[in-house]
């Protein structure tokens, strides 16, 4: 097998002819072999008599075959790998747990690129998270093995690319100053292709805090008209950054001004749907500003989807007396039966009992809106107020078909 032939493929040849039902059952347990081994490795560990079994099955039958393999990366045997003329990383389909045990065991980052070169080349997604793996493990804490990765990006090619920079995300080192500014300027770096500033943007998303300067470039470039892919990748790093922040305390404003400028400001439609959509992960209490700005969005939106999201994020607002009134007269004019869905069942959350004469008078306009009326005060009339015990509670929660729109 060369280099470049993914290790272990159980992907029948289409210009073969049929085989018996024998060589793929090998090839089945030879795959089997593959995931339990990753499987076990990552684990760090497993029964002792499980890891005899592997080490037997993992030694070579012939002393002098396994002497020359300890001069090569995993999978190169014989005398090339001795004495220096060696093709590359081989990797035979009978023996993808030895070379496995021992990659995990002796890889280093030196020689991360040469030895996974061939695994790289894999159509399986569970080898390759397997290398993200044990690369984030090799990145550990320390800015230069992290930014050392983040060069290899620039060069990589295929799936290459997305296994080192995941590896870098993934590590403890990208929240390190210097890494998470490198990947920062390279993501506005326009002499980057597109989709790759998006995947290098996207590599921040799991920052615990954003600095204001950060932020502000991020926010900036999303609203330009030209930013595409990229644009997106950096709206939504700033949303899962938010959502980060959020769990930890961390105060959500700054976030939810900077997801609202994209939301109203940028021409693409998509991104701006994202600055309007993210702040819905981290359900931040609506001040003045936002309130209003998200009331915008409501009546202004060409986008149903984004006003759908503005009127949800309204309900978490404290001026419940003004977004009540909103909702009542936007439900009249918005020609979407699920934006019209969002407005009637938020009202509900907006004043709770105290919504239903205004819940009435919308299922009076929208005859489709009568059985749910119903539900809402037969619940309320139960003893139910809690919103999330009564919208739990509901016979329908979609009866308009409209709910898979932000997944």
């Amino acid at each position: 097998m060369t280099p470049d032939a993914p290790p272990c493929s159980t992907s029948p040849r289409t210009d073969a002819p049929p085989r018996r039902r024998g060589p793929m059952l090998v090839a089945g347990v030879g795959l089997m072999a593959l995931l339990v081994g990753v499987a076990l490795l990552r684990r760090g560990g497993g029964d002792e008599a499980d890891t005899a079994e592997a080490r037997r099955a993992a030694a070579p039958k012939d002393p002098k075959q396994g002497a020359s393999r300890l001069k090569g990366p995993p999978g190169q045997t014989g005398p090339e790998a001795a004495g220096g003329e060696a093709r590359g990383a081989q990797f035979d389909a009978t023996t993808c747990w030895r070379d496995l045990e021992r990659f995990n065991e002796e890889v280093t980052l030196d020689n991360f690129r040469e030895w996974a070169a061939p695994l790289l080349s894999a159509r399986d997604p569970l080898v390759r998270n397997y290398l993200k793996e044990r690369l984030t493990e090799l990145i550990g804490n320390d800015a230069g093995r992290a930014l050392q990765v983040v060069d290899w990006a620039l060069g990589a090619e295929g799936k290459s690319f997305g296994v080192f920079l995941t590896a870098v995300r993934d590590s403890e080192a990208v929240h390190l100053p210097q890494v998470s500014a490198k990947l920062l300027d390279m993501g506005m770096d326009a002499r980057i292709a597109p989709e790759r500033r998006a995947g290098i943007l996207s590599a921040l998303d799991t920052q615990k805090k954003l600095a204001p300067a950060a932020l502000d470039r991020l926010a900036t470039f999303a609203s330009e008209p030209t930013s595409g892919e990229a644009g997106w990748a950096a709206a939504r790093t700033i949303g899962r950054v938010m959502k980060h922040d959020a769990r930890r305390n961390g105060d959500p404003a700054p976030y939810l001004d900077k997801l609202l400028t994209i939301g109203v400001e940028s021409p693409d439609e998509q991104i701006r749907y994202l600055g309007q959509m993210m702040p819905m992960h981290a359900a931040p209490i609506l001040d003045a500003q936002s309130t209003e700005r998200y009331a915008r969005i409501l009546t202004s939106e060409g986008n149903e989807a984004g006003r759908d999201v503005a009127a949800h994020l309204l309900s978490l607002s404290p001026e419940k007396e003004k977004v009540l009134a909103l909702f009542a007269k936007t439900f009249e004019t918005d020609p979407s039966v699920c934006v019209r869905w969002a407005l009637f069942r938020f009202s509900a959350r907006v004043a709770g009992r105290d919504a239903l004469p205004v819940m009435a008078n919308m299922a009076l306009a929208d005859p489709r809106f009568q059985p749910l009326y119903q539900a809402f005060e037969q619940l309320y009339a139960s003893g139910t107020q809690d919103w999330v015990r009564l919208w739990n509670s509901l016979p329908e929660q979609d009866p308009f078909h409209c709910l898979d729109r932000h997944d």
